[in-house]
């Protein structure tokens, strides 16, 4: 399958067909890999809790176990994202010195980021049960 699916435009006025069904014409290209990264950057903020949550973590670190939890993501995406979530109150962090160079940030969750990371928890359990469900109703239906 493709990343990506390109719509037909109109051609002198007339809509583009499929069968009996007129489809809308589309000018822009559909790309499947932005919008796995939109789904990724989306839910982020929970994975990145669920790792500080279990242990004072370092960024680098952090990136690590995302990268083996085959959840890429760049330092650019996230100083930012932990700069919003101790913004919120959800982590804090602390200067720690390092035995192999200058000191490190620790990132650890708060209270209130034990919280958040319970209700996104049963946010997550709940989501990923509808997908599947309409997952398996759509390879049943294939």
């Amino acid at each position: 399958m493709t990343d990506e699916i390109i719509k037909n435009t109109t051609v002198d006025g007339e809509m583009p067909f499929i069968g009996n069904e007129s489809v809308a014409p589309v000018s822009e290209t559909y790309s499947a890999e932005n919008a796995k990264s939109q789904m990724r950057k989306g839910f982020l903020e929970f994975p990145v809790l669920l790792i500080i949550g279990t242990k004072p973590t370092y960024a680098p670190d952090i990136l690590k176990q995302l990268k083996r939890a085959n959840l890429l993501v760049v330092e650019g995406t996230l100083y930012p994202l932990l700069s919003r979530l101790r913004r919120y109150g959800l982590v804090s962090y602390s200067w720690e010195e390092s035995k192999s160079g200058p000191p490190r940030k620790m990132y650890v969750i708060t209270k209130e980021g034990h919280l958040v990371l319970s209700t996104l928890g049963d946010s997550w359990k709940t989501l990923d049960t509808s997908v599947n469900t309409l997952i398996k109703h759509y390879e049943k239906s294939n």
